[in-house]
């Protein structure tokens, strides 16, 4: 066990502090603000303040975990043996930089409540993020930090302190829309056949009719060879379903049909099954706690897990709205549209609520890559980033989570091979 002194004990340095040293490395702490006490305690120990107290072993403080609110903060990015830091400390600090105001920065997303330019959905861009101006994005920061951290109690303290978490890769499908013809009743399909003539458009129309009869299958209907694949390789799907009412943004067939509340089911007996919020339930409550009950009255268990795929998430209200549902898994911390961690961890971390300088019991669970970046990249350069990051995620034992739409898989035989990138992650040893 390590004994932590700290003048004070913020909300701020108990949810950093249990990160970094209990969530990563997996050791029990404790704090003190007793010198007496900490000094006499003859085990591992670390002081975290402004001077140091002794012999111990220390790391100077920033002002930012003393902190309420949000403040302007001023960052200067510097280097330790290779990797960026920023808060640099002094010299009597035994870490050169205060990494535990650092990643309290990138955990709680502090730069999303700062004044920023936003997207045309009104979220945060990736553009916009520290990590991507000083190109650390596709580098789970925090998690290298503390490695090199865990190295320097070791050497202090001439004794061995191993990780206690190992290596795992996991895959999310997307399904905003389960069919792209199908099941789409009369109206919506001779709606959809009038637009594509008039537009001369005769593929999708012909590719409509054939699908309709029978002569093919539905090009997002990939479920059976998705399940073949995942036998094959022994892999374990996450499927996040849509359950939003029809809109210009949400185009799914109705979850009243039978036929959907049916494959849902048989998805579920496959892998884990959450739900994908529409695009009017990311920030209306009532909304989402509409989709969240027919969720549950289709699955019938407790809604616990939720992403927001193609429209990110807007800080902190999309939380929030979690947290009032009692919703306690998420799966949308990424930007949908850049590869990279944006929480600079791939480490699952509980939510700080800034607002309220509160720790959260809702569980975030940071993505690596999500299949919207095949249309911004090629498939040499998603390839090349995907080995780069997963050989950055298996190098600290880390998490590595994708996620992929079933519509993007469309023609199957062409995307088949991002397929097998991500089932290479899962497999190899």
């Amino acid at each position: 066990m390590f004994l932590i002194y700290v003048k004070t004990l913020t909300p701020r340095i108990s949810y950093t502090f249990k990160h970094l040293l209990n969530s990563i490395l997996g050791y029990e702490i404790q704090f003190t603000s007793k010198i007496e006490e900490f000094i006499a305690h003859p085990g591992l120990k670390i002081s975290y303040g402004k001077k140091k107290l002794g012999n111990e072993f220390f790391v100077q403080q920033h002002d930012l975990l003393d902190q309420q609110g949000i403040q302007d903060i001023e960052i200067n990015i510097g280097d330790w043996e290779g990797l960026p830091c920023f808060f640099k400390c002094s010299q009597d600090s035994d870490v050169p930089f205060d990494i535990f105001a650092a990643s309290f920065f990138l955990l709680s997303r502090y730069e999303e409540y700062l004044p920023h330019v936003k997207d045309e959905l009104g979220r945060f861009p990736f553009q916009e993020s520290l990590a991507f101006k000083e190109d650390f994005l596709e580098l789970p920061v925090i998690d290298l930090w503390t490695l090199k951290f865990r190295d320097l109690l070791e050497n202090r303290f001439e004794k061995k302190l191993p990780l206690q978490r190992t290596y795992q890769a996991s895959s999310i499908m997307v399904v905003q829309e389960v069919f792209k013809y199908k099941k789409k009743g009369i109206v919506r399909t001779l709606g959809a056949l009038v637009r594509d003539i008039v537009k001369l458009q005769f593929k999708p129309s012909l590719e409509r009719i054939k699908t309709l009869i029978f002569l093919q299958s539905d090009p997002y209907d990939i479920y059976d060879r998705l399940i073949e694949r995942a036998r094959l390789h022994k892999m374990q799907w996450t499927f996040f379903f849509q359950l939003s009412d029809f809109s210009l943004q949400n185009k799914n067939i109705s979850f009243h049909k039978l036929s959907y509340q049916a494959l849902i089911k048989s998805m579920g007996d496959y892998g884990v099954l959450g739900l994908l919020p529409g695009f009017d339930a990311i920030d209306k409550l009532a909304i989402l706690r509409k989709e969240k009950k027919r969720w549950e009255n289709i699955v019938n268990t407790p809604l616990s897990r939720v992403l927001s795929f193609q429209y990110g998430v807007n800080l902190p209200q999309f939380y929030n709205n979690l947290d009032k549902l009692e919703i306690s898994q998420d799966f949308s911390m990424g930007y949908p549209k850049h590869p990279g961690f944006r929480a600079g961890t791939c480490t699952p971390f509980l939510y700080y609520d800034i607002n309220f300088e509160r720790i959260s019991p809702l569980t975030i669970h940071p993505y690596a890559l999500s299949s919207l970046c095949f249309q911004e990249f090629s498939f040499f350069d998603i390839k090349v980033r995907i080995e780069a990051m997963n050989s950055k995620v298996r190098e600290v034992n880390g998490k590595f989570l994708c996620l992929i739409e079933n519509a993007l898989l469309d023609p199957w035989d062409e995307q088949v091979k991002y397929l097998s990138l991500l089932e290479k992650l899962q497999t190899n040893d």
